[in-house]
């Protein structure tokens, strides 16, 4: 055989098309549904299409997405969270009854919140690799303890259910600025969260795209053991992916607390479950070492769109779950066509 046909045939000069290319993205088949539901909603519901309305549906996504987001990258690494929803309540109540309790700057209360958060995801993370227990056992017994020290705690310390106002301490309208300040652009409101959102999509998409620390996600999300075999770093990238989520969780924490300067001990239960359907919907994989930000992101617009749409088209809110899950159960259908179809092709 001569060497330009040896050249025309060498499966390593091969190039792949550009529908190849789109097909093989993990949130191919989440964007395809956001399309589907856009398209259904701009239908269905009159508001849906106003300016007003947008910034209603990105601020119910970002509330989601800051979440989705970190719950993404550890599921991509092969395990999930599910004290990830109380998480954020103890984040809020930790700032709030420091800074109350110690009549301190209420960003000394957001700063011992933050270590507090990290200390939790890190707990997790260590735990996790110290005793090769499956995450759905350690993190379930960490919501567990979270949500009766949220409630346990609050009752001892401020003798209800819920914390007292901070609204009149020093440096909490500078903190409600950072964490729950409202921009308008062009005649609509847009809560800071989104702003927080998509700063966490793009720092994460860098991360899993064009860092070394990407590269070990997906690796031990692929397969742990082959991962460390080559020198990956396995505990410290499992530890590092709690406490994302724990940054997370603190994010989402300040953003509840200088919304209402207040906090119910009892809030986050089950929000868990909306943030790893988020990341699912998004292309994430249940068994890990496949998903992308991007596609947690488009996960929580969905969520976002589908939420407010129902309001909008004024139908019974009961019905959310159940869309919810039928996204859930269509989008997960779709990304396997996908991927199945992505392989095939290969």
């Amino acid at each position: 055989m001569s060497a330009t046909l040896d050249k025309t045939h060498d499966e390593r000069i091969l190039r792949t098309s550009p529908l190849r290319r789109l097909l093989s993205r993990p949130e191919f088949g989440s964007v395809v549904g956001a399309l589907a539901v856009f398209l259904f909603f701009a239908v269905a519901a009159d508001g849906f299409l106003r300016a007003s309305s947008l910034g209603t549906v990105l601020y119910a996504s970002s509330t989601i997405g800051i979440m989705a987001v970190p719950v993404a990258l550890l599921m991509i690494g092969g395990e999930f969270d599910l004290s990830a929803g109380v998480l954020v309540t103890s984040s809020a109540l930790v700032s709030s009854m420091f800074s109350y309790q110690m009549t301190a700057d209420t960003w000394v209360g957001v700063g011992v919140s933050l270590l507090v958060t990290l200390a939790v995801g890190a707990a997790n993370g260590f735990v996790l690799t110290r005793t090769r227990l499956p995450s759905f056992i350690v993190t379930l017994g960490t919501f567990l303890m979270l949500t009766g020290m949220n409630l346990g705690l609050t009752k001892l310390i401020d003798g209800t259910v819920s914390t007292k106002t901070i609204a009149d301490m020093e440096g909490f309208p500078s903190a409600h600025a950072v964490f729950a300040s409202t921009l308008t652009v062009g005649g609509v409101d847009f809560k800071i969260t989104i702003i927080w959102w998509l700063a966490l999509v793009a720092i994460a998409s860098w991360i899993l795209l064009r860092t070394r620390a990407g590269n070990w996600i997906f690796a031990v999300g692929g397969n742990q053991d082959a991962a460390r075999a080559v020198g990956v770093p396995v505990t410290r990238t499992k530890i590092g992916l709690y406490m994302g989520v724990a940054f997370g969780a603190w994010i989402s924490g300040q953003h509840l607390l200088f919304s209402y300067d207040a906090v119910q001990s009892g809030e986050g239960v089950g929000n868990e479950l909306i943030y790893i359907i988020a990341a699912v919907i998004g292309g994430c994989l249940i068994t890990g070492g496949h998903g992308s930000a991007v596609g947690s992101a488009v996960g929580a617009l969905l969520f976002g769109m589908t939420s407010k749409g129902i309001v909008f088209a004024e139908w019974n809110p009961d019905w959310f779950k159940f869309f919810l899950g039928a996204m859930l159960l269509l989008a997960t259908l779709l990304n396997t066509w996908v991927r199945k179809r992505a392989e095939a092709a290969a």
